[in-house]
């Protein structure tokens, strides 16, 4: 009787998935996540889970939660080897969507997916992120590395972000308050940032060898990757000096469709087209795309990355604070009974 051949051992490694590449990386981590430790952070990366204790200060305090990701931005990152800002962009997506509560970040967790791990790749991108946390005064406390071999090319990646936060439940903007007559007060965007880039793409691609070789400034691929502004201690300052009555970060739907998210039924938000400032870069995909402006409206920021709505007596207060937190500020609009028009009218 003949014995089975005893098999090749195939190890964990050999089948695509490298843990001592993911020890590297979890090493490299861990001093860009102590850069970001702040109040309340009991146990960070390295455990199962992240603690995290609410800070005392907080009365009755209400959890906002959020999470994002990148989008098709990653594949100009890929492209063109630029992955030290996506995770900036991936940390800017949660926090100003859960800013416009009202509330204070208070910790981030990151999900990073690939088909083969590089390190230097990783560290950078995660660098990014703690980058965007100690920018936005929020800890980054955990996270996931998903190796995943024949899921990802090689050099690809994908990525999630997830951002908690608090708010005094006495002060949760809800729009609620806000009244025919309130100004929207526009606060200056730093790009694209993350949204729109399917189109992006699609321009780069139409051009060809015709690129600009600088926009508004920059050479024409950092202009193109500017990662997404973050807005929460500038807009926390304004907050806590203030009153402001609704907030809307400018995302995927642009302009048109963000700032009703905001509003009661009955109002309408007019905006002054040309009020604000329009940057080469937006001319540049308007032109090269060929479309109209309603399109650009629904598509992109346009150069307005925050809105906030205030009544008309602090309306020049609340712009003074956020300028000294070094925004760049426009009154853009005001509000109005809404009627049967639509929900935001540029004129």
């Amino acid at each position: 009787m003949s014995s089975a051949a005893t098999p090749t051992p195939i190890s964990y490694k050999d089948a695509g998935v490298d843990i001592a590449a993911g020890d590297a990386l979890v090493e490299r981590i861990k001093p860009l996540a102590r850069k970001t430790l702040r109040e309340g952070v009991m146990a960070g990366i390295g455990g199962f889970g992240a603690l995290f204790e609410v800070p005392k200060r907080y009365k009755e305090p209400v959890l906002v939660s959020g999470t994002d990701g990148v989008g098709t931005k990653l594949k100009l990152a890929f492209e063109w080897a630029m992955h030290d800002t996506v995770g900036i962009d991936l940390v800017a997506m949660s926090v100003n969507d859960v800013l416009v509560q009202g509330a204070e970040p208070l910790f981030f967790l990151d999900y990073f997916a690939c088909g083969r791990l590089d390190v230097a790749t990783a560290t950078a991108v995660v660098g990014g992120v703690a980058e965007g946390c100690a920018r936005s005064g929020c800890a980054l406390i955990g996270g996931e590395t998903a190796e995943m071999p024949g899921m990802y090319p090689d050099g690809e990646y994908d990525l999630a972000g997830f951002a908690v936060g608090v708010v005094e439940k006495s002060r949760i903007l809800d729009g609620r308050s806000i009244h025919a007559g309130d100004v929207v007060l526009g606060l200056a965007s730093s790009g694209v940032h993350s949204n729109g880039f399917s189109l992006v793409r699609k321009c780069i691609e139409r051009a060809g060898a015709a690129l600009p070789a600088r926009l508004d400034g920059k050479p024409f691929r950092q202009a193109v990757m500017e990662p997404t502004r973050l807005y929460v201690k500038s807009v926390l300052a304004a907050l806590a000096a203030h009153p402001i009555k609704a907030l809307a970060h400018i995302t995927g739907g642009g302009l048109l469709e963000n700032i009703p998210r905001v509003l009661p039924d009955h109002l309408a938000a007019h905006l002054n087209a040309g009020s604000w400032p329009r940057s080469e870069l937006f001319a540049w995909l308007q032109h090269t795309a060929g479309i109209d402006d309603l399109e650009m409206n629904r598509t992109f920021n346009n150069g307005i990355g925050m809105v906030a709505i205030v009544a008309p007596d602090v309306a020049a207060a609340v712009a003074a604070t956020l300028r000294a937190q070094h925004e760049t500020v426009y009154a853009i609009g005001q509000i109005a009974e809404r009627g049967a028009q639509a929900a935001v009218v540029i004129r």
